[in-house]
């Protein structure tokens, strides 16, 4: 070619530019179908195995039927369930971020400046009153943090029962679920 130097390194490039992104589009693509195709028992991390040569059509049926079974059974969808449980996350999250805003220092300083601040208001000697503010502004303090601890901890000590009253929800479901699967004939194992 008798194009100039730099139109043809812009070429180079821009071909060089659309395959990756052709191959790119086509990596996502497979992606995205795989993702279609997992089975609904797989999405669970449950793993079935047809002892009985079923096809992957009859198995998916199978697995829509067991899960119907085990969520009327149980009375627990663990898809639900999961959102519910990432929404206790999130506000868990945001009350120990709270508590632990409420853990502030400058007790004493605070403290000492209001007690200056009245010693020169009420003619009294304002170390002795700045001193006595601080001793104030730092047993507050500490009674804050002590308060804003004992929340924290309570916050925690709720979100492990909620974490432990899920998980044991969900171990309902899937006892019924495999247990299902395994009357129509599938190994099945979470």
């Amino acid at each position: 070619m008798d194009l100039p130097n730099s139109m043809e390194t812009k070429m180079k490039y821009t071909a060089r530019y659309i395959i990756w992104a052709s191959l790119a589009l086509l990596f996502s693509l497979g992606s995205l179908v795989q993702a279609q195709s997992q089975s609904l028992a797989s999405a669970m991390g449950v793993s079935v195995f047809p002892a009985d040569g079923q096809d992957s059509t009859q198995q998916s049926k199978d697995e829509a039927e067991c899960y119907s079974w085990a969520e009327n059974n149980s009375g627990v969808d663990p898809f639900e369930l999961q959102k519910q449980q990432d929404a206790r996350d999130q506000q868990t999250d945001e009350q120990l971020a709270a508590a632990e805003q409420a853990q502030g220092g400058g007790g004493l300083v605070k403290g000492a400046a209001a007690g200056a601040v009245v010693g020169e208001l009420a003619g009294n000697d304002v170390g002795h009153s700045a001193a006595v503010g601080a001793a104030i502004g730092g047993v507050a303090n500490r009674r804050r943090n002590k308060k804003a601890q004992q929340q924290a901890a309570q916050v925690e000590q709720q979100a492990a029962s909620g974490q432990q009253a899920t998980a044991a929800q969900i171990d309902q479901f899937m006892n019924g679920f495999t247990a299902c699967l395994e009357a129509k004939d599938y190994v099945a194992k979470y």
